[in-house]
């Protein structure tokens, strides 16, 4: 049996009632977008190269900048494809895919910053076997168990559309595909699609956002124990930068789906931003916040500049 995809492609959109401004609307998205790939691609450059960032910390960071490459990768493309030519149709195919890639990636990131509070917990409660237990081999595994997680969860729910009939409209409601956007144009029943990925969320962003909670209560337990009030300070500032990503994805993603669940009265151009928000944020101020609050990445990036200005 071959997957039942209709003739007529999806219809992405941009900012409905805007069309007129899309051209000025995509001069802040394309400078955010750089902003992401210059940042993500910085980071990755520089734990590459300096030896010295070639620790379990660096590493899982590394595996943050590439998940947010691979966000911004994934979703320009239609973005700025809407917005600068006006190319909404987009096949059943692609945009599957693209669902597919956006969901896991979430998952992954998700996944990845729970990674990182269990980094910062060894570090802290257990220093003299921080490096006996996070081998390389040790953040290999958990990597990819982070990766497999992310992108075998997505395949359930992603599989079935392919065979969806669909005659309904085939206009999505934003400039990429999303699942629940996709799955509300089939004319099929979709109860496994709706309940799935309710079950999924609570199983991993719920879940992970616990899991870092929990964690870092016990981080906190065991900073207060320290006698020394630098010792303490200097503990707790090792954590600063992953809160701050943490908080940032956790908020967006509470903040997105507050709008969906609340919202349904608010102007739709507010829902589209808020989404844009959750997938551009994350990806723009991580490699601030690390740039500004880690002193090894910091110096280094004093250190590439200033090269740069030498040749």
């Amino acid at each position: 049996m071959w997957p039942n995809i209709s003739a007529a492609p999806f219809l992405l959109t941009g900012f409905p009632g805007l069309e007129a401004a899309h051209h000025w609307i995509s001069i802040p998205f394309f400078a955010v977008y750089i902003s992401v790939l210059l940042g993500n691609g910085t980071l990755l450059y520089l734990i590459k190269d300096d030896h010295s960032l070639h620790e379990p910390m660096y590493y899982f960071l590394a595996m943050l900048a590439g998940t947010d490459l691979m966000v911004t990768l994934t979703t320009m493309p239609t973005v700025m494809g809407v917005l600068w030519m006006n190319h909404r149709q987009m096949s059943h195919g692609a945009c599957f895919l693209q669902a597919y890639f956006i969901h896991s990636l979430s998952i992954v990131e998700s996944g990845v910053l729970l990674a990182m509070a269990y980094d910062r917990f060894i570090a802290i409660r257990t220093p003299l076997r921080y490096n006996s237990i996070l081998t390389n081999s040790r953040v290999m595994k958990v990597g990819l168990g982070v990766l497999m997680r992310g992108f075998l969860s997505l395949v359930p729910p992603i599989v079935p559309l392919y065979w969806f009939p669909y005659c309904h409209s085939h206009v999505l409601s934003h400039a990429f595909c999303l699942h629940q956007d996709v799955m509300k144009l089939a004319c099929a029943d979709i109860t496994f699609n709706r309940v799935y990925p309710v079950i999924l969320v609570a199983l991993t962003f719920f879940l992970d956002a616990l899991i870092i909670l929990f964690s870092y209560i016990l981080i906190l337990k065991t900073v207060m124990g320290i006698a020394s009030g630098e010792e303490r300070a200097k503990a707790l500032n090792t954590c600063v930068s992953h809160i701050s990503c943490v908080l940032v994805f956790y908020i967006t993603v509470i903040g997105l789906t507050f709008i969906h669940r609340f919202g349904k009265h608010a102007p739709r151009v507010i829902h589209i931003t808020m989404s844009y928000v959750y997938f551009l944020f994350p990806p723009f101020m991580n490699p601030i916040i690390y740039s500004i609050k880690t002193k090894q990445i910091q110096r280094n990036i004093i250190c590439l500049f200033s090269m740069h200005r030498r040749t």
